[in-house]
């Protein structure tokens, strides 16, 4: 959920991240603005119910894929070696 979320806040994670390099160790100081807007649009995604339930059918289609296979997400959508 919180990668999804990340996901869909790109602009606000990008905007606070550019902060951080550019403030380096002033960025608690410098970036509150950007931390705020990053935190208020990622706060909006996990309260939002859609986005909540969204996020709780695709964990429970993975996690009925890994009983069926006893593979996890990561290793089965990962490219299998070809041989050339």
């Amino acid at each position: 959920m919180r990668e999804k979320a990340k996901e869909r806040c790109s602009e606000q994670v990008q905007d606070f991240t550019k902060c951080c390099k550019e403030s380096g160790i002033l960025m608690v100081v410098k970036c509150q603005k950007e931390n705020s807007a990053l935190k208020e649009c990622l706060t909006a995604y996990y309260n939002d119910p859609a986005f909540y339930e969204e996020c709780k059918m695709e964990y429970l289609k993975e996690r009925e894929e890994f009983r069926k296979t006893g593979i996890p997400t990561k290793k089965r959508l990962q490219k299998l070696p070809t041989s050339t």
